[in-house]
């Protein structure tokens, strides 16, 4: 077997495992309607299922869990993993801020941060900044926890396998079509998106920035030969977005519109970032071999 079949045949069974798995998981959260069921235990689950599927394939072909990028890497790029979804959210959200297109802060936010704190009047400034300075902290501590469930077979095993046999371009676009692909049951089916959009706006909003940002995901694990940065990227830009800036903003008719993984504002996001990292990946990927 040559080194380009091994790995299609990696790809494929990577692939086969991986939503098949994900169908168990799938069901039941369908079922109930929410990603939430159980506290979000099946979620979690289901976050898994790729890094298990990676593991899975990995031990098919090789008989060893050795070369799936289980390394650190260089601190830049675990810094620039953090850094990136923090500053495009500041902008994102900063805009949205600026033109009036949502307020800040959202009284109901505050609220939830004093009755967790039990703080009222001038303590409530000093409160959430400690709110926020744990979620930037030991709250993206605690999203790598689902972050890497996934980022062991996506960046893992699937993005590499992928970057032997074809160019970095294509690389990305794959992988973050089917990355695209296996979130798509929780937006038609459930209720992973905003309230107040049609399901077709957050499938077009949610596919650009995802394919904008994987660019990201895909440059930082191939340069890094890891998959702890993109992991790290995973859990910051999950954090920031949802459990940050989306409940910090005090949202008008239109403010769904714009912000979270399901408004314009991050799909623009996605494709500036898609211009400089495709540029940036182009000594990636096999016809850079």
């Amino acid at each position: 077997m040559s080194p380009y079949q091994k790995s299609i045949r990696k790809i494929i069974t990577f692939l086969t495992l991986t939503f098949g798995l994900s169908i168990i998981f799938y069901s039941i959260i369908i079922k109930t309607g929410s990603i939430q069921t159980s506290g979000g235990l099946f979620t979690l689950a289901l976050m898994w299922m790729p890094g298990v599927s990676g593991m899975i394939t990995q031990l098919i072909f090789e008989k060893s869990l050795r070369g799936m990028g289980w390394k650190f890497g260089k601190a830049k790029y675990l810094l620039l993993g953090y850094l990136i979804p923090v500053i495009y959210s500041l902008v994102v959200y900063g805009i949205t801020w600026l033109t009036g297109l949502g307020g800040v802060p959202n009284p109901a936010f505050i609220a939830d941060i004093q009755k967790g704190f039990n703080v009222t009047g001038s303590a409530t400034t000093l409160y959430v900044i400690l709110y926020l300075l744990e979620m930037s902290t030991l709250g993206v501590v605690m999203g790598l926890l689902s972050g890497a469930g996934e980022e062991i077979g996506w960046r893992g095993l699937f993005v590499p396998e992928l970057a032997k046999v074809t160019s970095f371009t294509k690389t990305t676009l794959i992988s973050g079509v089917v990355w695209t692909v296996w979130h798509l049951p929780l937006i038609l089916f459930a209720d992973y998106s905003m309230p107040g959009i049609p399901k077709w706006f957050s499938v077009l909003m949610f596919t650009i920035m995802v394919l904008g940002i994987n660019t990201v995901f895909s440059w930082l694990c191939l340069k890094s030969k890891s998959w702890w940065p993109a992991a790290i990227m995973h859990a910051s830009h999950n954090l920031f977005v949802q459990s940050v800036f989306t409940p910090l903003t005090l949202q008008h008719k239109i403010t769904p519109f714009i912000i979270d993984e399901f408004g314009v504002g991050l799909a623009l996001a996605g494709i500036v970032l898609a211009v400089i990292f495709i540029r940036k990946g182009k000594d990636l990927g096999k016809q850079a071999a």
